[in-house]
């Protein structure tokens, strides 16, 4: 089928903050520094720069360091300060960060991989730091002894994966198109699943654990979500995209997936809708519309002396079509597709103008982009990519996410343990209350909506804190905004009423 050539439809602009610029070629991988206006980045031209914020708003390089062969990928975990920088070469450096970001000791360097390391992850859990290279394997190696645990291998250059910390199962993407978990041990490891949807190389996965959802984006342009926790082999198909998909971010939060291609496309896709299954094409000699031949279809040509038809596929309904009965285009966001696609015109009639309605927004970020990390407590999202620019945005893509709101579900009579809920968050509140007393620089908004019928009939509290924070106090709050911004429940367990 030809190629065809869609408008996206846009919005307003991300916001830019700072553009960073020094390296000398591609930057491959670049992270926002929890808690400090910092980003580390890692680029073909063997250096790892650390830049923070100076008080002219500008970013300048703290750490400068350079290795033995082109970084090709990253993973920093803030609490620990340590970074991991694959290489070119299939080595795994580690390096601890200083707790002023002014320097940077080197600690081990692992043999992982005989080519290039196409992407990494470290679990502080388990000590382990597993990374996928262009060598067709997956290892996973102990950070405390140095050594291999584990090596599998695959019929492709695996390109990137996503590790889930509580079970050690791990997805990786290959080229061939194809996603495969794995269970993890320590000196073994288990195939669980493949699986198969995309026409071309994954870029790129993520994976939400609260939920048990997988993302992947694919050089086919498509974004697919696996419904891992389902166990149904739900998937959803999205498209949107008109170049490779590199960088995909779910915000559990905002239940919004983000996305970046190659050329520059941001998407940001509302998964807190219903949506439905784009069809399965099926196969046929002949239109099952109108029953004409298609051109391979030689016995039916000659016995109905008619020329073969080209064959092309309803995006609604699946079936084979000729192009006489698929004349229309349209869109249908409900089953992923966000520009116009060809639809048979029996589907056509079928969509209502309401199923026209978009269900995702783009933005151009206007630079190449490999590699993309979100903040979503700070509103700040960085990309970088083959134009060696890296560019520091608001994510003003999505709504506000330290705004935060979430109506409990009213219980049937009051109960001993709603009791214990509303003390529980009274004591919250006065905590909430002496933060604001170390109020120094970051706004948090906090709206907290309590319906519950503690008392009969009546009971509808609603709470707006408006609060700073700088010197954390407690630890309770540094763990704070980590829950609010990662767990499905967006406010404490000890406080719901269901």
């Amino acid at each position: 089928m030809a190629a065809e050539i869609h408008s996206r439809p846009q919005t307003a602009r991300p916001v830019l903050l700072n553009k960073i610029e020094g390296h000398s070629d591609a930057v491959n991988a670049a992270v926002l520094i929890p808690k400090e206006d910092g980003v580390i980045t890692v680029s073909e031209d063997r250096t790892i720069r650390v830049w923070l914020k100076r008080d002219s708003g500008q970013y300048w390089p703290s750490i400068y360091h350079t290795v033995s062969s082109p970084c090709s990928c990253m993973s920093y975990h803030h609490d620990s300060r340590r970074i991991f920088i694959g290489q070119d070469n299939g080595a795994v450096v580690e390096f601890l960060i200083s707790e002023d970001f002014n320097k940077m000791s080197h600690v081990k360097t692992y043999p992982a991989h005989q080519s290039r390391v196409s992407d990494m992850v470290f679990s502080l859990e388990s000590e382990w730091v597993v990374s996928t290279g262009h060598d067709k394997s997956v290892s996973w190696m102990c950070t405390q002894s140095g050594s291999m645990l584990g090596r599998h291998y695959f019929t492709a250059w695996a390109s990137c994966l996503q590790y889930d910390h509580e079970t050690q199962h791990t997805f990786v993407g290959d080229y061939s198109g194809q996603i495969t978990l794995l269970k993890l041990e320590k000196q073994t490891y288990t195939i669980i699943t493949t699986l198969k949807g995309h026409e071309g190389s994954v870029g790129a996965l993520w994976w939400d654990p609260v939920q048990r959802l997988l993302f992947s984006g694919a050089s086919d342009h498509s974004i697919i979500m696996w419904d891992i926790g389902g166990r149904k082999g739900r998937t959803l198909l999205l498209q949107g995209h008109h170049e490779r998909v590199q960088a995909l971010r779910y915000l559990q939060l905002t239940r919004q997936l983000m996305s970046c291609s190659a050329d520059g496309g941001m998407a940001v896709w509302n998964m807190d809708t219903k949506r439905e299954e784009a069809p399965q094409w099926l196969d046929s000699d002949s239109c099952q519309k109108c029953e004409q031949p298609f051109f391979w279809n030689i016995k039916q040509m000659w016995d109905t002396k008619t020329m073969g038809l080209r064959q092309h596929h309803c995006r609604k309904c699946g079936k084979a079509v000729c192009g006489k009965c698929s004349t229309k285009r349209s869109t249908f966001p409900i089953m992923g597709f966000e520009f116009p696609v060809r639809v048979c015109d029996a589907c056509f009639d079928t969509i209502k103008e309401e199923d026209r309605t978009a269900l995702a927004s783009f933005h151009e970020g206007k630079h190449n982009i490999a590699r993309m990390d979100m903040d979503p407590s700070r509103g700040l999202m960085v990309t970088c990519g083959s134009d060696r620019i890296v560019k520091v945005n608001n994510s003003s893509l999505i709504p506000d996410n330290r705004c935060m709101c979430q109506t409990l579900k009213p219980s049937d009579s009051p109960t001993k343990t709603n009791q214990i809920n509303i003390i529980a968050f009274t004591l919250l509140l006065l905590l909430l209350l002496q933060a604001v007393l170390n109020s120094k620089e970051e706004y948090i908004y906090l709206l907290i909506i309590i319906n519950d019928h503690f008392v009969p009939d009546f009971l509808f509290l609603g709470f707006c804190l408006n609060f700073y924070f700088k010197d954390l106090s407690f630890f309770f709050f540094d763990d704070l905004t980590q829950f609010l911004c990662n767990r499905k429940t967006l406010f404490f367990y000890y406080i719901k009423c269901y």
